[in-house]
């Protein structure tokens, strides 16, 4: 069985419409929560009002949603460079790969939609603050090899994030749950794509060259953290901000609050998650994930145990 014919066969089957299908002329619902409360990690903010939890949960919705738009501005590119050692090969390899990049293309355009739906309702003073250009340029200077653990590793996240956690959630927004419904059904497929690509890969390299990428997929997960530090501290001045007056050390409860809430988002849930821990384990020596855990370990530490599973 071609795998690169199933993603195909699966991108035809869940193809879908930004407008038509997503966002079907309707507005966020404020009065309910944009993520459930164990991706956010809502406990970690203490004592707060209804209000303050669900305004949390939208901040860090805004930013979920920014952030795929971050990544995918990477992933897309570095999709469509792959393409290239297929043009004249496998043509299946090729058309899914192909179908993979315009994939993401869509979700950048529908996550930027969104970002502008939500400032129209939110309070004044939010910011994303990576740069996405930039972010990209950085990331995609690394090898391919840690590139493709880094994409793997976000693919399988989003995954389980919908499934455990924003797919039983009846409390959330519609159209956000929707919005997350159909990014996981391209995403399912991309998540394959990944697996292979990073398999094909890695083939083609000597074990100095696997070494060198081990080293950058720990760089890549380090600055991903950096990104998680600059944008926590500005998603808790803004909640700060908006929610008025408060004690200094409530202040810096909030900022290690969508710390912890990020570093559990985009690193910890996704190497945690069983699928990524086997594809992993099959390409690196015992030597290597020991380094590759040593690197996370403080970031795991900070987190503590999270059960993505937790009603809402």
């Amino acid at each position: 069985m071609n795998r690169y014919a199933v993603a195909i066969d699966a991108s035809k089957r869940v193809r879908w419409d930004i407008d038509r299908d997503v966002i079907r002329g309707r507005e966020f619902d404020f009065s309910r929560k944009f993520l459930p409360d164990a991706l956010a990690l809502i406990e970690r903010f203490g004592p707060l009002s209804a209000e303050g939890r669900r305004f949390v949960s939208q901040i860090q919705g805004r930013t979920y949603a920014n952030m795929f738009g971050l990544v995918e501005r990477f992933i897309g590119a570095k999709v469509l460079d792959l393409s290239r050692e297929h043009w004249l090969g496998d043509q299946k390899a090729l058309e899914a790969l192909v179908r993979f990049a315009d994939e993401e293309i869509k979700h950048q355009e529908l996550f930027r939609r969104l970002d502008a739906m939500m400032a129209v309702q939110m309070p004044a003073g939010y910011a994303f603050l990576p740069e996405p250009n930039g972010v990209a340029q950085a990331v995609l200077g690394k090898s391919t090899w840690s590139v493709l653990g880094l994409t793997c590793l976000i693919e399988l996240f989003v995954m389980a994030h919908y499934r455990s956690s924003i797919e039983p959630d009846t409390a959330l927004s519609e159209l956000w749950k929707d919005v997350f419904m159909y990014h996981w059904l391209e995403e399912s497929q991309h998540a394959i794509l990944d697996e292979l690509e990073w398999r094909r890969v890695h083939a083609q390299l000597d074990a100095e060259a696997r070494e060198r990428a081990v080293d950058d997929l720990i760089a890549l997960a380090g600055a991903v953290d950096g990104l998680l530090q600059m944008q926590a501290k500005a998603d808790a001045e803004y909640f700060n901000a908006v929610a008025g007056m408060r004690p200094a050390s409530e202040a810096e409860r909030a900022r290690e609050a969508f710390l912890a809430a990020y570093r559990w988002q985009y690193i910890v849930s996704g190497v945690q998650e069983p699928r990524f821990g086997t594809i992993l384990a099959s390409l690196t020596t015992t030597a290597q994930r020991e380094r590759i855990g040593q690197a996370l370990a403080p970031l795991i530490a900070s987190v503590g145990t999270v059960d993505l599973r937790m009603a809402a």
